[in-house]
């Protein structure tokens, strides 16, 4: 299927996806603030500058949109119809770097929690598993 758009328009388009406080990261932050947990936001001298620092408990939270990230198994980690290579690439690229990103975080002694985009629909099942993966930190 062809697109609908100009090409100028679709880049527009994707330059305007934020990296940075995304409406998931901050129903993250909000959810966690409520929680009682006090945290820093995208440490530099972390690898991968993590969505959120809980130093307290030496806890990162990764909030990964489903798409982008490749949530297994998940309805919104759909292929694009089009420019299939590009995107094939372009996703393997984004899954290696959280690999590499979490073992160094790992690896430094730090616990890692993945929030995915679609846990947010249920936030009362996320804030059950946060409190416990937290704890256990």
């Amino acid at each position: 299927m062809a697109d609908t758009i100009t090409s100028e328009r679709r880049s527009w388009n994707m330059s305007q996806i934020r990296g940075k406080d995304t409406k998931p990261e901050l129903r993250v932050r909000s959810l966690l603030h409520r929680m009682g947990f006090r945290f820093r936001l995208h440490r530099k001298d972390l690898p991968g500058r993590p969505d959120i620092v809980l130093p307290k408990y030496r806890t990162v939270v990764l909030v990964h949109g489903c798409f982008w990230h490749r949530h297994p198994e998940c309805r919104f980690a759909y292929m694009p119809k089009s420019r299939i290579s590009f995107w094939s690439k372009k996703f393997k690229q984004n899954v290696e770097r959280d690999k590499r990103n979490q073992q160094a975080m790992a690896d430094l002694g730090w616990k890692v929690i993945v929030v995915w985009e679609c846990e947010l629909r249920n936030l009362k099942l996320l804030q059950k598993r946060l409190r416990s993966d937290v704890a256990h930190a």
